[in-house]
C-alpha cells in the first residue's frame, strides 16, 4: 500500500515475531518518565496485545501500531501508533518510537509523515494530536517539522523524578478538510 511506504520506510503491522523487540522497546525505562508507563509489561501481556491486533481492526481495538521498517536494511527501526480511536469525532493520538541506534537518522518524521498520510487520506480522519513532554526535545521537534501545531500547555502534568514536568499538546487537522 503505498500510504505506509516511502523510498527510505516501510510501516507494516506488527507480527508474531515482533514479540521480543516490542517487549524490550515497551521495557525501556528512561522512557517512561515521558508517558505513562509506571511499571514493566510481562511477555504475556505484549504477547496477547499482538494476537489482539492480529484479530481486529484499528474500528475494534481503537488503536493500531505499525513497525517501522528501513527500505535499506530491512530492519525494524522503530513503531508508531495511532490510538485513542474516535470514530466519531475522526481523530486519533499519535505516539512514535525510533529505537536509539537508529534515532536522528529522518526514521521517525518519515513515518509521521506516512502515518499522517494514511490517517486523512485512507482513514478519512478530521485530525490527529499528540501529547509531550516538554522536556522531549527531539519529539517536539518531530511534531512541528512534520506540521502539528502546538495548541496547549497542561502544567506539571507529569510526575518526575523531582517535581512535575509539563505536556505540549501538538495537533494537525486534516488539509484536505475544509
Amino acid at each position: 500500500m503505498t500510504f505506509l511506504s516511502s523510498t527510505c520506510l516501510r510501516l507494516r503491522a506488527i507480527e508474531p515475531e515482533d514479540l521480543s523487540l516490542i517487549y524490550r522497546w515497551e521495557n525501556e525505562a528512561a522512557v517512561w518518565g515521558d508517558g505513562c508507563v509506571l511499571a514493566p509489561y510481562s511477555r504475556y501481556a505484549v504477547r496477547v496485545y499482538i494476537e489482539e491486533s492480529l484479530k481486529q481492526d484499528i474500528f475494534q481495538m481503537r488503536q493500531m501500531r505499525l513497525m517501522m521498517v528501513s527500505q535499506k536494511s530491512g530492519e525494524e527501526v522503530g513503531m508508531i501508533d495511532l490510538y485513542d480511536f474516535d470514530p466519531h469525532h475522526q481523530r486519533a493520538a499519535v505516539g512514535v518510537y525510533v529505537d536509539i541506534p537508529y534515532r536522528r537518522q529522518g526514521f521517525g518524521s518519515e513515518a509521521l509523515t506516512l502515518l499522517c498520510r494514511y490517517a486523512f487520506d485512507f482513514l478519512h480522519l478530521h485530525q490527529l494530536y499528540a501529547q509531550v513532554a516538554e522536556r522531549n526535545v527531539a519529539s517536539l521537534r518531530l511534531f512541528e517539522q512534520v506540521g502539528f501545531e502546538r495548541c496547549g500547555l497542561l502544567k506539571e502534568w507529569i510526575r518526575l523524578e523531582k517535581g512535575f514536568g509539563n505536556i505540549i499538546e501538538w495537533q494537525r487537522c486534516n488539509p484536505n478538510n475544509e
